[in-house]
């Protein structure tokens, strides 16, 4: 008589500093549209295209009879690149900024975060992250050793309605208790990701107090520098007095362009805060495309002509943003859902707790109430956000299970298709059709 054996326990290969962090936001929801092929305004992507001459500036590149446009380029940015960067950083910034020691070219600002954070934090340190956060803060900090501390913004108004970015708000109290003698860094982001937050002069100013009295780096993420509303202004925390010298800013010309897919950033600050970054993404990427930075500078060399002109695309897009914003507020609150209006960048949070209480979406208990929802609404009404909890710390993600994060920079048609998904949804719900 035999028996079946049991296979043995397969060996795990991946190292520690990788447990605890595999899961995430993107991949999961990603894979969730490939099989149910939503209306996706889940992804921070634009579905229109990008500035023509942005995109003809690499179609020229590609075919530049200069041959070493195909080859590697200067491994911290290339040269055109990073002149044009010092170029119009140096009227951002308010000072002159030395393209060659100054201005770092990633592969994304996704590598600019991981190159910084990994550049700056040793095993020990703690980094403060404001919350909500984009979600590849928190695992970053952990793979350089770092202990990461939260500080969440809280809604300050309740009740039904819009709201409006700006109600978000940090507790001074709760700021300061965070900063302690091992606190290396502080991440930031404004505008920002998903609330559309864009933090005021003193607020920065509150922060950049806090920096300084306790010898602290601000990792500024300002990826959506360009994409304000409402007479809002995106102030840069290195324009602060005695910030210069522990900012490091981080851009991204797929946000700036509207090129996603092209995945090239930067990272903008002293040379001694860019030193141990660059040996990382020596170490790591090394360069990145030649012909993708070529049309780039092409691009920003042509923006920088046209500053303070309509035909700017940092005017024109926001202003093409700011009316898919209050499209996208008016559907959802005929949909009965309450929007939080943000005040910069392309996203739009949106209170669905009304909604959700009268669906059972079933999914796992132990996921977050926006979770499951999200997954059930993708499944059965075809329509994919992403669920603003990823953005909290497991102890905050209360805060953020309320709401639904949209994106609209997207085709008008498709926002108003969304519109009618969600519309569909109440109508159902008030015949008792579910």
């Amino acid at each position: 008589m035999s028996s079946a054996s049991s296979p043995p326990p397969q060996k795990s290969y991946a190292a520690l500093k990788t447990k605890g962090i595999e899961k995430s936001v993107w991949v999961e929801f990603i894979q969730l549209a490939l099989e149910v092929k939503p209306l996706n305004l889940g992804q921070g992507f634009p579905d229109f295209a990008a500035p023509e001459h942005v995109v003809n500036a690499l179609k020229r590149a590609d075919g530049d009879t200069n041959v070493l446009v195909d080859q590697y380029t200067r491994g911290f940015g290339h040269p055109r690149l990073v002149n044009a960067l010092a170029k119009l950083y140096t009227q951002e910034l308010q000072r002159p900024i030395d393209a060659n020691s100054e201005v770092l070219v990633t592969a994304g600002a996704y590598e600019s975060l991981y190159a910084t954070i990994m550049g700056l934090v040793n095993p020990g340190d703690e980094v403060i992250i404001i919350e909500p956060f984009f979600d590849c803060y928190q695992p970053q900090v952990i793979l350089a050793g770092g202990t990461p501390v939260f500080v969440p913004l809280r809604p300050q108004k309740s009740g039904a309605g819009k709201t409006s970015s700006a109600d978000w708000k940090l507790d001074p109290a709760e700021l300061r208790a965070a900063f302690s003698p091992k606190t290396k860094a502080i991440v930031v982001n404004t505008p920002n990701n998903p609330l559309g937050k864009v933090y005021t002069r003193s607020e920065l100013e509150e922060i950049a107090a806090l920096c300084k009295e306790h010898d602290v780096v601000a990792i500024m993420d300002e990826v959506y520098e360009w994409m304000t509303y409402d007479g809002n202004t995106h102030v840069r925390m290195a324009t602060l007095p005695g910030m210069w010298e522990r900012t490091v800013t981080i851009g991204s010309a797929g946000k700036t362009f509207s090129v996603t897919g092209w995945k090239v950033g930067w990272t903008i600050g002293p040379q001694a805060l860019l030193a141990g970054p660059k040996v990382i993404h020596q170490h790591s990427v090394y360069t990145c495309s030649t012909p993708i930075q070529e049309a780039i500078a092409a691009g920003f060399e042509l923006e920088l002509s046209r500053r303070g002109t309509p035909q700017c695309y940092f005017t024109e897009l926001p202003a093409e943003l700011a009316v898919k914003r209050d499209r996208m507020v008016g559907l959802l609150e005929t949909a009965g859902l309450a929007p939080i209006v943000p005040e910069g960048g392309y996203f739009i949070m949106a209170d669905v707790s009304g909604l959700a209480a009268r669906v059972d979406v079933g999914g796992d208990p132990k996921e977050t109430k926006d979770f499951r929802f999200v997954k059930w609404l993708s499944r059965h009404r075809g329509l994919q956000g992403i669920p603003p909890s990823a953005f909290f710390a497991e102890q905050h993600k209360s805060i953020g299970e309320d709401y639904i994060r949209f994106c609209f920079i997207k085709e008008d048609a498709n926002l108003e298709k969304a519109g009618q998904i969600l519309l569909k949804l109440k109508a159902d719900l008030d015949a008792g059709a579910l």
